[in-house]
């Protein structure tokens, strides 16, 4: 047997041996279009695709268009009222409040009061106020915790119910950071969140949300859990104006992530919020809510029929409105904030205001930042 000979022995024995590697390791397999993607459109296979075709498609009907206040003041009106109904509407009676006081606890720089009221028959809400060591009456922030414990994670609670010493990752108990900056907060408990959850979910774990089934439920119902949260936030605003150590003329509201979601509604829909901070959620609905899963109390039907999220964000003009976002948030990207920050604050220019919108990106991940949006509430709060 020659060299060349041996040479081929040797090759056929290496493809053999490539084979039976090849048949204890095929590829991963992952549909049933494998090995016929020369043969079919695989983008037509992809529903996240064919929603971004939708939404470049969306009629969009009432986002801003206005070159006058004029103009801008009637689209607000408009598209306010058209939001609310998309939300599922609200009661249209304020029932009693019913408010109790629940425990009062006394903390070196300030005072924390935990409290309940009834926001509509049979639904209460748990908050907690605290307040500055100081005289007031405050300016009074509402604070709203995103997904995760709860408001115990916003006010310096632990997991074990203990106080903590050290403000915890995500949320930064910024409700005592609204302390710390001379304000009150009045932090509240977001249904299907900690203490508002049902027997079942708070069975399996102490920071697992209860938004489904409820907000699911909410969508058989023609209603909305954003719109449920709204109208609690809505309730709180009530709660505020009988507290005579609280300015019901000075109320702001603050929230990060999913507690950014109900503070954007929240002022867009209700005047009564002076100014507002968004926390990590200010994007586009295409980048954000409709390219990643999110939990289902993020969705509206309908709403891009009518405006995206830049529009909702128009309706706080000319209130204080301000937006952080982090550089490496993988639920709001950073390019679609600061694109839709530019839609917002044309909105704010045609009402010549444009020095009461300001956007801030922190060098982090999703999460609450705080470092010029406290500063900027708490000035804008200083007066009615």
């Amino acid at each position: 047997m020659t060299r060349r000979d041996l040479g081929k022995l040797a090759m056929v024995g290496a493809v053999a041996l490539d084979n039976a590697a090849a048949n204890d390791n095929p590829p991963q397999y992952t549909g049933a279009l494998d090995g016929f993607e020369n043969k079919v459109d695989a983008a037509g296979f992809d529903p996240v695709l064919y929603t971004m075709k939708l939404h470049d498609a969306a009629p969009l009907r009432m986002t801003f268009r206005a070159s006058t206040r004029a103009e801008a003041e009637q689209w607000q009106r408009d598209l306010r009222a058209k939001i609310a109904e998309l939300v599922g509407g609200f009661p249209g009676e304020r029932t009693p409040l019913h408010a109790q006081t629940l425990e009062v606890r006394e903390y070196p720089a300030y005072r924390r009061e935990k409290f309940v009221f009834e926001g509509r028959p049979g639904v209460w809400v748990l908050g907690y106020l605290l307040t500055p060591k100081t005289s007031g009456p405050f300016a009074a922030v509402i604070a709203i915790p995103g997904h995760g414990r709860g408001v115990d994670d916003i006010v310096g609670i632990d997991e074990h119910g203990r106080d903590r010493t050290v403000k915890g990752p995500y949320e930064y108990d910024y409700a005592i950071q609204i302390v710390e900056h001379g304000m009150a907060a009045v932090a509240i408990e977001p249904m299907a969140f900690g203490c508002r959850r049902d027997a079942v979910t708070k069975a399996k774990s102490l920071t697992l949300t209860a938004c489904q089934p409820a907000a699911g439920s909410a969508l058989l119902l023609g209603q909305t859990m954003l719109g449920w949260r709204v109208y609690d936030t809505m309730r709180t605003i009530d709660w505020i104006a009988t507290r005579p150590e609280l300015d019901a003329a000075r109320i702001g509201c603050l929230g990060c992530s999913g507690g950014g979601t109900c503070t954007l509604f929240a002022a867009a829909l209700d005047t009564r919020v002076r100014a507002a901070l968004v926390s990590s959620y200010l994007n586009t609905f295409r980048d954000s809510i409709m390219s990643v899963s999110h939990c289902i109390d993020n969705y509206v039907p309908g709403i891009l029929n009518w405006a995206e999220m830049y529009d909702v964000a128009g309706l706080v003009a000319p209130r204080p409105l301000f937006a952080e976002g982090g550089l490496d948030d993988d639920i709001f990207p950073i390019a679609a904030t600061r694109a839709s920050f530019d839609r917002v604050k044309k909105v704010y220019e045609v009402f010549g205001a444009a020095g009461r919108t300001e956007l801030e990106v922190f060098d982090g991940p999703h999460g609450f930042w705080g470092k010029r949006g406290l500063p900027f509430l708490a000035q804008h709060l200083s007066t009615a």
